[in-house]
């Protein structure tokens, strides 16, 4: 089957790409507002895309041509924190991607414990096991949409957090106490499940 994106429904486009592209790692991002109240949301359309220096990415979309409360408020102050999701968070992490008043503390609605961090003003998920502190850098309005489009934020890492249980010798992760978890499809998750390893051809 070939498929004329030009030609076929946003919703199918949406349907074939979250479920052809995964697993999808799960950025949950905490933002605060102007009256400080924060915010806490999951995006799976999120990846590193440097290490030199580190740079990671989210896209939140805009149904109907509004922002996400996250979006506002990095449009606003810069700053997001990236909370890693893993399997101890992940019905927590479920319960902040409802749509609610943007006066709601979703730290306080699902009972996470906000810490603060050292170089930004939103606070990160004390529960997570690695959180990266985030200046936005960079943004882009995905063009020619048909109902609202989305937002590509670029932010600069200025600072790690890495609970000492993951770390292994020499900055290796382990994976058996990380225990991520990434995105599929429609109301579908994923473990790792099986690692196997390929050497590269030098």
């Amino acid at each position: 089957m070939q498929i004329s994106v030009k030609d076929t429904n946003s919703g199918v486009l949406y349907k074939l790409l979250t479920g052809l592209v995964i697993p999808r790692p799960i950025g949950w991002i905490s933002t605060v507002d102007e009256n400080g109240v924060n915010n806490l949301a999951p995006f799976s359309f999120f990846n590193v895309v440097g290490e030199d220096p580190p740079h990671v990415m989210f896209s939140t979309v805009r149904t109907g041509d509004k922002n996400k409360d996250t979006l506002n408020n990095v449009l606003a102050n810069k700053q997001f924190a990236v909370n890693l999701v893993t399997e101890e968070v992940v019905e927590q992490m479920n319960t902040t991607s409802n749509v609610v008043e943007n006066t709601v503390d979703e730290f306080q609605l699902t009972n996470l414990t906000p810490v603060s961090c050292e170089l930004i003003k939103p606070k990160r998920v004390a529960e997570a096991k690695a959180h990266f502190e985030c200046e936005m850098v960079h943004h882009y309005f995905l063009e020619d949409h048909k109902n609202g489009g989305a937002c590509i934020v670029i932010g600069k890492v200025l600072m790690m957090h890495i609970s000492d249980e993951i770390l292994l010798e020499n900055y290796r992760i382990n994976l058996e106490k990380y225990q991520p978890v990434a995105r599929l499809a429609g109301s579908n998750y994923s473990k790792l499940g099986e690692i196997f390893s390929i050497k590269r051809n030098l």
